[in-house]
């Protein structure tokens, strides 16, 4: 076949490609709506198809038409093109009827997993499980397509190793297992790889019409010919009487120079058609502009401009040419429609995506998108159009392990495995959760056990949550329902050797129990709607994929079905609208908008890295023959430079900063950068600021002020006439923080699940001395530490069960027993007796004032033989220095002196208080001290009595507001109530920052 027989043609970029191509059949037709039905057309996917047939009846306005026969050159899966045949047999006799079926995704993802495990000697010097082996089934899995797209056989990796590292032998050596192993259990399954099934059905379409050529026009437009299968069916239509192939956006005048680079560099965005033009045997001026009676969508000199941005490296220095021959006039035309906006963060970038689809819709008829690779920006995006109410067609859908019905059943695998109330508590809080109860009544006992729950780690079980805490008759019998309906799960769980479809079973039957109400089945409310309908297909055929499944261990399930689920996505059918679209760069392929944002545009994201290799390096890769992993960056850039020169009304938009790191531009950007300075155009000038503002404005934000302290002041009634001597210094320091808790009546939350705290490691520690001390008060025993440990025991109690208090807490409270019974071997010869836990109070009677009673408790007072006393504090915290005492910054000791002083203890006459201490016990490297208070100690106790005064007139006034933290340089560095009183807000004011 002669050069001249090879009819291929290009649509130029700047061109909406199916528009034109419908345009050229149309015309070529002459207005004959029969004609039409007599073509067959080729396109990539069966999104093109459909989006060629709206090109059609667009074009013909409504007159009634027969379609031409489109059929897709194959559907998008793991970004390569797999081929729906049409059965119709070749010289060989194979047929799509006659080739054994492709084996399930789910089912060879297991099948490759079971290999993994057992060849795992040769690959692993430590042992994985089955979920690590499905995940690492995944990658073999594209490696299998990879080699089998590529024609290339596991026979060349013979002798591969000697030639690289000896790290890559491993890996070698297990694929040479692997390689064995493979084929005999396709053999086994009756069924072949997808891509050799693919590769097989495009010989014998290319060899029957190579054998019997159509009568018929026959198109084959849109690919690129990635797959070497593709490639030759592609050749074979070239070839054909009545066949063409058509391109998309090929540059026809580069120079040789330029092609000969082109063909050596993947990254470029015509290094894909240059492959194919050498295989079909054509060079770029050999091809034909598809004829069409249109126009361009976009200005012509813009895809002249961006084919020029990127040019191989090597050439770049055609750049001085091109500039020489543009006139500014011309390039402001070229650069009509574009804007670019660097946006500081992914937020605002979303928003000011968002606030651009929006106003497209202003635009009657006219069809806005948003192409990104980026997945995280596109839900961001259509979180945004919420605000509208608009709900945006994402084409690469969602995750689907992010649905409610998989988060349902991650959860139910959770609380059946070790309920633990973060766990717990999530899952009667999911909305497809309700016990068989209805919803409403559901989430109110949820709150009530979250109220419940709080605290220190529970210990595992659900019956013994049932047993050990006193919940109400409602709510015993909603954990005890669980309990019983999770049993069954939970025995499977915890066997070394379950079977894989028994876990199934069990765990969808406790989902199905944990959906049910009283009007619905679980079944009914779980698999409903479109996400409910994607897992039941999963769960189904996950079901028949495990089939022969050998046992596993059962605590390994939940990381395997999520190993499983993991790329799967969900794409909603209905309810979108129908003029927005988020295309990701696949998506958009051919594909036409009036309006096209391409966002995301930061290195690493669009284009994306290469991707790492599992399998091989890059000189293997090379020995293999493999494509340069580069490839997806050349597809990348040629998808960037279609969808920007097509577009009528572009906008680019990026951000500056991603998780507070600083970003790099694409590369595409910046080498545009390069050539509009060199053509003497300044980027900035097609950056729209303006956007940036406008977005700023969508919530109404004014400029922060600061708002001031809030200054309470109830009504005397309602404030305290009592508190304890440890809460006067809250008084002084942070009179809010008493308002809310003696006045509201609020009490902060403990945490759900949480470690034990310092507070309750002092509480430990106060229990077990005071218990010591309490049973010898006069003097040491022999066994004196034995008997402390013992206290100590007794004080801690269960909470010796947690791990961290057994590796950190308790070491130090045996250093803390030694030191204290050091120090009560020099003190016992001077102490007559010793009082733990004293309990007090005291009545303070003020002219125009309501009585006002201070109570008090002191860890310790000792009477000396002399008759005097000592007031010991014992401090596992922060310890208040002897000046905060002094000038009774720190009250509680000098207040206690001063309940001494007025005989307010109980079982203590009045007495002088010689000294008062602290008794710092910190277990670590500094294990303890006494810190002593300077000074005369009955003189401190009537200072301190006269402020307490002072301060309970000053709060009898009405006038008198309870402040957060009226002294910032007195105040706490930080406490329960700061989120209520928004110190957050007000303490910007006074230079703190925000909390």
């Amino acid at each position: 076949m002669s050069r001249a027989d090879r009819r291929v043609f290009t649509i130029p970029a700047g061109t909406g490609f199916l528009n034109a191509l419908a345009e050229g059949v149309l015309a070529e037709t002459g207005g004959d709506p029969l004609a039409l039905s007599g073509y067959r057309i080729l396109l990539p996917t069966r999104r093109a198809c459909r989006a060629l047939q709206e090109a059609f009846l667009r074009l013909s306005g409504g007159r009634p038409l027969l379609l031409p026969r489109l059929e897709p050159l194959g559907d998008i899966d793991d970004e390569e093109l797999l081929l729906a045949g049409d059965g119709e047999a070749g010289t060989t006799g194979e047929s799509s009827l006659d080739l054994p079926p492709a084996v399930a995704p789910l089912r060879r993802q297991l099948l490759l997993s079971r290999a993994i495990l057992a060849a795992r000697h040769n690959f692993a010097a430590k042992p994985f499980g089955l979920d690590q082996a499905a995940r690492l089934a995944t990658e073999l899995a594209r490696l299998l397509d990879q080699m089998t797209t590529e024609g290339i056989g596991f026979d060349r990796l013979q002798g591969l190793a000697g030639e690289h590292a000896e790290h890559w032998q491993h890996t070698l050596n297990f694929l040479e297992v692997l390689s064995k192993a493979w084929p005999e259990i396709l053999k086994i399954e009756g069924a072949i790889d997808p891509a050799e099934r693919r590769n097989r059905l495009l010989g014998a379409e290319a060899e029957r019409l190579r054998r019997k050529p159509p009568e018929t026009p026959l198109i084959a437009a849109g690919s690129t010919g990635s797959i070497p299968a593709t490639a030759a069916l592609l050749a074979v239509i070239a070839g054909l009487p009545m066949g063409r192939v058509v391109l998309p956006g090929l540059e026809r005048d580069w120079d040789q120079e330029t092609w000969t680079e082109i063909e050596e560099d993947p990254v470029h965005p015509q290094h894909g058609m240059a492959s194919l033009l050498r295989h079909i045997g054509l060079t770029p001026d050999e091809v034909e502009e598809w004829p069409w009676p249109g126009l361009p969508s976009a200005p012509p000199g813009r895809r002249r401009l961006l084919s020029e941005a990127l040019r191989p490296a090597e050439t770049t220095e055609a750049w001085r040419d091109f500039a020489a021959k543009q006139d500014l006039a011309s390039l402001a035309l070229t650069l009509g429609g574009v804007e670019r906006v660097d946006c500081p963060t992914p937020e605002e970038e979303a928003r000011v995506i968002a606030l651009r689809l929006r106003g497209a819709l202003e635009d009657p008829g006219k069809r806005s998108v948003l192409i990104t690779p980026d997945r995280a920006l596109a839900r961001r995006v259509a979180a945004e159009l919420r605000r509208w109410n608009l709900e945006i067609d994402d084409s690469a859908g969602r995750p689907l392990n992010l649905t409610a019905p998989a988060i349902l059943l991650r959860l139910a695998a959770a609380v059946a495995a070790e309920m633990a109330p973060v766990s717990l508590l999530a899952l009667l809080k999911h909305p497809l959760a309700v016990l068989g109860l209805e919803p409403a009544q559901c989430r109110r006992l949820a709150r009530q056990l979250d109220r419940q729950l709080r605290g220190p780690r529970l210990r595992p079980g659900l019956r013994r949550l049932a047993r050990t805490h006193d919940f109400s008759p409602e709510l015993r019998a909603l954990v005890g329902d669980l309990a019983e309906w999770s049993e069954p799960f939970t025995t499977l769980l915890r066997r070394r050797k379950a079977s894989p479809r028994e876990l199934l079973a069990a765990h969808v039957d406790l989902a199905e129990r944990l959906a049910a109400s009283k009007t619905e089945s679980g079944a009914d409310r779980l698999w409903a709607g479109d996400a409910g309908e994607a897992m039941a297909e999963f769960i189904a055929e996950l079901d028949e994929a495990l089939a022969d499944f050998p046992p596993m261990d059962g605590r390994r399930w939940m990381a395997l079905l999520d190993a499983l689920l993991a790329g799967r996505v969900l794409r909603p059918r209905f309810g979108r609208h129908p003029r927005l679209a988020i295309w990701g760069p696949l998506e958009a392929r051919l594909q036409y908008a009036d309006s096209v944002i391409l966002g995301g545009l930061n290195e690493g994201t669009w284009p994306p890295e290469a991707p790492i290799d599992p399998w091989f390096s890059r000189p293997m890769r090379r020995a293999l023959g493999l494509s340069s992993i580069d490839r997806r960056i050349g597809q990348a850039a040629h998808d960037f430079l279609q969808a920007a020169a097509s577009a009528p009304s572009l906008m680019i938009t990026r951000s500056l900063r991603v998780e507070g790191a600083p970003t790099v531009p694409s590369r595409w950007l910046l080498r545009l950068d390069s050539l509009l300075r060199l053509v003497e155009i300044e980027p900035a000038s097609i950056h729209a600021g303006a956007w940036l503002g406008w977005q700023a404005g969508l919530d109404g934000r004014p400029s922060f002020k600061p708002q001031k302290a809030p200054a309470p002041c109830p009504p005397v009634a309602l404030r305290p006439s009592t508190l304890s001597v440890t809460e006067i210094e809250t008084w002084m320091r942070d009179p809010y923080a008493i308002y809310a808790r003696r006045i509201l009546d609020l009490e902060p939350l403990d945490p759900l699940d949480a470690d034990p705290t310092a507070a309750e490691r002092g509480s430990f520690i106060h229990k077990a001395l005071e218990k010591f001390v309490a049973a010898h008060p006069a003097g040491l025993p022999a066994d004196a530490y034995a008997k402390l440990l013992d206290c100590g025991r007794k004080a801690f109690g269960r909470a010796l069960e947690w791990p961290t208090v057994q590796a950190f807490w308790w070491p130090r409270f045996e250093r803390i027993a030694r030191w204290f019974l050091d120090e009560e071997q020099h003190r016992r010869p001077l102490i007559a007796a010793s009082l733990v836990e004293v309990k007090g109070q005291l009545e303070l009677v003020l002219p125009g004032c309501r009585p006002f009673l201070l109570r008090g408790k002191a860890d310790r007072i000792d009477r000396l033989k002399t008759g005097r006393l000592v007031i010991i504090d014992y401090k596992t915290g922060r310890v208040p220095t002897s000046p905060q005492v002094e000038n009774l910054h720190a009250p509680q000791l000098p207040l206690e002196a001063a309940m001494v002083a007025a005989g307010a203890f109980t079982g203590l006459d009045e007495a002088i208080v010689v000294e008062l201490a602290y008794w710092s016990l910190k277990g670590g490297r500094d294990i303890a001290d006494i810190i002593p208070i300077k000074g005369d100690a009955g003189e401190l106790g009537k200072r301190a009595r006269a402020q307490l005064e002072t301060l309970i007139a000053a709060y009898e006034d009405p006038a008198m507001p309870y402040l957060p933290l009226p002294d910032p340089d007195f105040g706490l560095a930080g406490g329960p109530y700061d989120q209520l009183s928004r110190r957050g807000e007000w303490g910007v004011e006074r230079g703190e920052g925000t909390s």
